[in-house]
């Protein structure tokens, strides 16, 4: 099964790795680079086991997220609290 993957990042110092990154996430599968941190991947990879693959390739301090587009399903290394907590409280919520 293919997912629709879109893979965003932020690199911090020390390393700012954007090679190291890119080539991470073309290993996912078809891909098109969409923005300069914003990424498109078609791949049989899910969100998680995406993420966990482009992680490899950053720093500790760099921020992550993939959505999975057709699955509605996201994972994420760093982000802020605030917004990781944001997310986890509405993700899946109803719509009043």
């Amino acid at each position: 099964m293919a997912n629709n993957l879109f893979v965003s990042y932020d690199l911090y110092e020390p390393g700012k790795d954007y090679g190291a990154v890119g080539s991470a996430i073309k290993e996912l599968g078809s891909w098109a680079k969409v923005q300069k941190s914003l990424w498109y991947v078609r791949s049989s990879f899910t969100a998680e086991q995406a993420a966990e693959h482009v992680r490899r390739s950053m720093d500790r301090n760099d921020s992550l997220i993939v959505v999975d587009a057709a699955s509605n399903d996201a994972y994420w290394f760093n982000l802020s609290p605030e917004v990781a907590q944001f997310l986890q409280e509405r993700w899946r919520a109803q719509a009043a």
